[in-house]
């Protein structure tokens, strides 16, 4: 399926937005990443001030998926940062969501892969593989589940049960 912008989803699908499918994320997010336009289906993670998951996570090959991290919308430090991002460009990935932070900005907007964060942050995560792999998850305003759709454009993020089309 061509992508189709997210504006264009919720005025071809009225009665669909009404009934909750699909779920539009509160607009808390910041762009990153050369690729301002990604969707695909929806791994979930989460995960608090710490990236070992999210980096492992992001060295599999990504076959066009979403990563989705809970990161507890922590603001104390970042949970990914350029490299993981560059692996993840390299992997196959369509984009990463991190409800929390991002550091290395400059390399990550270099990167071809959507990223979307609440803000930058220059110190590292805690290094202890703590966390949550596939599990549903709520970030902004939104519950997410594990082989959802993600659907993400500078109007915003959408979510859905199934893959959309207009």
């Amino acid at each position: 399926m061509a992508f189709v912008t997210t504006a264009e989803v919720c005025d071809a699908n009225p009665q669909l937005i009404l009934s909750g499918e699909p779920r539009a994320l509160q607009p808390v997010f910041q762009i990153y990443g050369r690729r301002q336009v990604f969707s695909g289906p929806i791994v979930t993670l989460k995960v608090f001030e710490d990236n070992v998951l999210v980096r492992e996570f992001l060295e599999e090959k990504g076959n066009g998926r979403v990563l989705v991290v809970d990161g507890g919308a922590s603001l104390r430090c970042a949970i990914l940062g350029g490299n993981p991002v560059v692996q993840a460009q390299n992997n196959g990935w369509a984009g990463i969501i991190v409800n929390g932070c991002i550091r290395d900005v400059d390399e990550i907007n270099g990167c071809d892969i959507g990223v979307r964060a609440l803000a930058s942050h220059p110190m590292k995560a805690n290094k202890k593989g703590m966390g949550e792999k596939q599990v549903p998850i709520n970030i902004a305003g939104t519950r997410i589940s594990d082989g959802e759709w993600l659907y993400a454009d500078t109007d915003g993020i959408l979510i859905s049960r199934t893959e959309l089309s207009v």
